[in-house]
């Protein structure tokens, strides 16, 4: 007979993943950035749960006067990216095509490099609830060619999807990810010969690539419960003459200096600037913030080309759809700051000339600059030194 903890088991979704065990639970319990039980944020302490009642929260998110704003009004002008515009080699060396949200094909030195790819109709383990996509994906996965490696930030919904994991998983290609989050894609099919699992600050080369797992200030969870027995990231991924940095999900503190001093500078970074709120500022950044990250880590003044990241697919927070686009493009300007803008799907060199258009703005009516009328929630740098602590 079955077990009733059994029963549970055959009813837990797929799209939860498995918790790390055996060796790979040992490395987790050796990591120098696990205490108490859970993995630590650099900086301190973060609050990974909506500050505030729930009440307030509801009251923002329903609120009949700003929800229309956190959808476009039209339809989303999506590049109609062909596997001609990525055959080519890119003339600088480094191209990056953004296709939504977090992910981005980056092409650099000769290698492909795939960041957080999410395929799927919604991020959520259901395919009947959960935040569906704003626009198509700007085209098919098998589509894009052969990727060296796949680079995952974090295992939630928005960075992790199932489905592409399992369309990749047979492919040949490997998969570079945060200390734990190995156990999600055994589970789904991935031989472990293909898995590179990094803690902070450790390296694995593919090919001629250097990819580091760097700092970030988040949290995990995938299933009902979170263990934070799965560590979240940043990237920098170094080649022969190129080298960006990915910022997955991540709150400002003071390691980007850090990073920007181990690795930097860089060609280009790709830094989230959605799905912030005054409710959750110690994991998310705003468009500021990002910004200021981003000159963190050229070493404090305007170096490279920026792309703004985690914004336009999905509607996760309660800021108008077309925010951080027009806070990102003004505060880079004002910055002095070379920022690129791409539609969906629209390959550029940071080299080259800039897609430069605020696109957003023809399908989102106006958008309210509050930002520029009462100010916004900053988070006060943390002191230098913060940025790897582990208490």
């Amino acid at each position: 007979m079955r077990s009733p903890s059994s029963g549970l088991r055959a009813l837990r979704p797929a799209a939860f993943g498995a918790d790390p065990g055996g060796e790979r639970l040992a490395r987790i319990r050796r990591s120098p950035h696990f205490k108490d039980g859970v993995f630590q944020n650099p900086g301190g302490p973060a609050r990974t749960r909506p500050s505030g009642s729930t009440l307030d929260l509801a009251k923002v998110f329903l609120d009949k006067d700003t929800r229309p704003l956190r959808a476009p009004r039209g339809t989303v002008p999506v590049h109609p990216t062909t596997f001609a515009d990525l055959a080519e080699p890119p003339a600088t060396g480094l191209r990056l095509t953004w296709m939504g949200h977090s992910s981005v094909l980056a092409e650099i030195d000769g290698h492909r490099v795939l960041f957080d790819p999410v395929w799927g109709e919604r991020c959520s383990p259901f395919p009947f609830a959960g935040p569906k996509r704003l626009h198509p994906v700007p085209l098919p996965l098998a589509a894009l060619g052969p990727v060296d490696v796949v680079v995952i930030s974090h295992d939630h919904y928005d960075h992790l999807d199932l489905p592409t994991i399992r369309a990749l998983a047979g492919t040949d290609t490997l998969f570079a990810v945060p200390l734990g989050v190995g156990a999600h894609l055994e589970h789904w099919g991935v031989s472990a010969d293909r898995l590179r699992e990094l803690d902070w600050h450790e390296s694995a080369k593919v090919g001629g690539l250097t990819l580091t797992a760097t700092p970030a200030r988040h949290f995990c969870g995938r299933g009902l419960r979170n263990t934070q027995h799965t560590l979240w990231a940043s990237w920098v991924v170094a080649g022969e003459e190129h080298r960006i940095y990915h910022s997955g999900d991540t709150g400002y503190f003071g390691g980007f200096e850090e990073i920007g001093a181990a690795h930097g500078p860089f060609d280009a970074t790709m830094i989230q600037i959605g799905a912030y709120s005054e409710f959750w500022t110690d994991i998310h950044m705003t468009p500021e913030e990002g910004l200021r990250a981003h000159l963190d880590l050229q070493g404090g003044a305007p170096h490279g080309a920026l792309l703004p990241i985690h914004w336009g697919t999905f509607n996760l927070a309660p800021h108008p759809w077309a925010e951080p686009g027009d806070w990102t493009k003004e505060a880079a300007e004002e910055a002095g700051q070379a920022v690129a803008l791409p539609r969906p799907g629209e390959p550029f060199e940071p080299a080259g000339k800039l897609p430069a258009e605020a696109w957003w703005r023809g399908v989102s009516g106006d958008v309210r600059r509050t930002w520029r009328s009462v100010g916004a929630f900053v988070a006060e740098p943390p002191a230098r030194g913060a940025g790897d602590r582990t208490h």
